[in-house]
């Protein structure tokens, strides 16, 4: 079976069951990779440590944010 034929039977069925079919395979589709999120991690500690250490320019919110 190919994937339009899935597609097609699936928009057959009701919405409540579409929606159920639909947040399985977006949660199938967020898994975290683990080398990322480590990845992630290291830049994040690397960042908090170069800002404690005064090697990071500091801009006030309202700068980047504006004053709307």
């Amino acid at each position: 079976m190919g994937k339009r034929e899935i597609i097609d039977m699936a928009l057959q069925l009701k919405a409540e069951d579409r929606y159920e079919i639909a947040e399985s395979i977006m949660q199938s589709l967020d898994k975290s990779d683990p080398e990322i999120e480590q990845a992630w991690a290291e830049e994040a500690h690397r960042r908090a440590c170069a800002c404690d250490d005064g090697l990071m320019k500091l801009l006030p919110a309202e700068d980047i944010l504006g004053d709307d």
